[in-house]
């Protein structure tokens, strides 16, 4: 496993995934994670039967295994005292507090800022929000959908102008996901902080935000043309660069090409599609010509693309100078090389025996893949976790009884 988060505790009261995925990335790296569940039900996540047309009532429910992968389970009723006494002693051992609670819920459950650090004046207090702590919306609950995905543009600017209605989010947890590691990096970053200075910080890390930010070379281009970005063609791309583009194969697949120096490409990219005439061609000999007829050099190499399968064309534009990549599914990402030989993929196992497989977290440390666990089961380690704050048998089987902990 990667260390490079070893001695650091980090205490979450969150749930579902934007601000658990940034946790497990954390556990990823070698931190102890301790994640406070609702007393009787768990992790909201715990109770998600379906998403889209996928079926999560499986042996392994692998969108809660993603968001909370290596950490440890306690059931506490923060509403009563007993119960928000577990929390002050946690934040007084921990090294991070996280949350993904509305501020009003904060306030009521006394676990805010200051409530916080009256216990632990250095730790790192870490909120994420659907669209930021300050606002008419500070309050408002909300998705990666709705947050991320509609509200910062990502669903206007991924439409297609053919279009009616909008392009849904690509899969689940897209937004979340994302932004889960974008909490993680900063709290990485308050860490370093505080190390340094000794002052702890609070850290703001909301949906909107994030989406934003996806969205931030839009944005810019938006505000300095006046016009909003998109909708786009369908496939993306008209007249211009031919190398440039999406292009459909004889079994109905897609290749992407980006190749912005067109023109610098143009010889060898014609010769591995087979049409080393092209290169040629009195109509595209310069880069002026190429992008001036660009319309007519783009039906010529959709008729070659659609002259043999995506399989096909993979095999044969592997030596292919210009850059490009086929349109995979999630099953191909999977099984991609690329992604087998860079350890982008993480075996685990349940508690049980199941093995299952995760994406890793993104970041690599020493030339070393970053490998995962299990996420624990509902209160896995409470008996433990309350032991390691100095409670008896006795106070816990007291708590237990009032229903403080589970």
């Amino acid at each position: 496993m990667i260390d490079v988060m070893k001695g650091v505790r980090v205490l979450e009261i969150a749930e579902h995934t934007f601000v658990p995925s940034a946790s497990a990335v954390l556990a990823d790296w070698g931190a102890d994670v301790v994640k406070v569940e609702h007393a009787e039900r768990g992790d909201a996540m715990r109770g998600l039967a379906r998403t889209g047309v996928m079926n999560l009532s499986q042996q392994v429910h692998v969108l809660n295994e993603h968001s909370n992968r290596g950490k440890r389970s306690i059931g506490v009723d923060i509403s009563k005292p007993d119960g928000l006494e577990v929390i002050y002693k946690l934040a007084a051992t921990s090294d991070v507090f996280l949350t993904n609670k509305l501020p009003r819920v904060l306030a009521n459950l006394k676990i805010d800022v200051a409530d916080i650090r009256a216990r632990n004046p250095k730790i790192i207090y870490v909120r994420g929000t659907s669209f930021g702590p300050k606002g008419a919306d500070r309050d408002r609950g909300g998705y990666d959908m709705t947050a991320f995905w509609c509200r910062a543009g990502s669903a206007s600017g991924a439409t297609a102008a053919e279009v009616k209605g909008i392009a849904p989010q690509p899969g689940p947890a897209y937004g979340d996901s994302m932004g889960g590691a974008i909490i993680a990096g900063g709290i990485a970053a308050a860490l370093f902080k505080r190390e340094r200075t000794g002052e702890p910080s609070i850290v703001d890390v909301s949906l909107l935000g994030v989406g934003a930010w996806a969205m931030a070379a839009a944005v810019a281009l938006s505000l300095q043309m006046k016009m909003p970005w998109g909708p786009i063609p369908m496939g993306g791309h008209g007249p211009g660069n031919p190398l440039v583009g999406v292009y459909q194969t004889a079994d109905g697949r897609y290749i992407s090409l980006v190749m912005l120096q067109g023109f610098a490409y143009w010889r060898d990219f014609c010769e591995h599609i087979g049409r080393p005439e092209l290169a040629g061609d009195s109509r595209f000999d310069s880069h002026e010509k190429l992008m001036g007829n660009g319309e007519e050099a783009r039906a010529a190499i959709r008729e070659a693309f659609a002259g043999a399968t995506l399989a096909e064309w993979t095999q044969r534009l592997a030596t292919m100078k210009g850059q490009w990549a086929p349109v995979q599914n999630t099953l191909e990402l999977a099984a991609d090389p690329q992604v087998v030989a860079n350890g982008y993929l993480a075996r685990a196992s349940t508690k049980h025996g199941i093995e299952f497989d995760l994406v890793a977290s993104p970041v690599q440390f020493d030339e070393k893949p970053t490998g995962t666990s299990r996420g624990p089961e509902f209160n896995e380690h409470g008996d433990e976790i309350l032991q390691e704050l100095g409670y008896d048998w006795d106070a816990i089987v007291a708590m237990k009884a009032a229903g403080a902990v589970t």
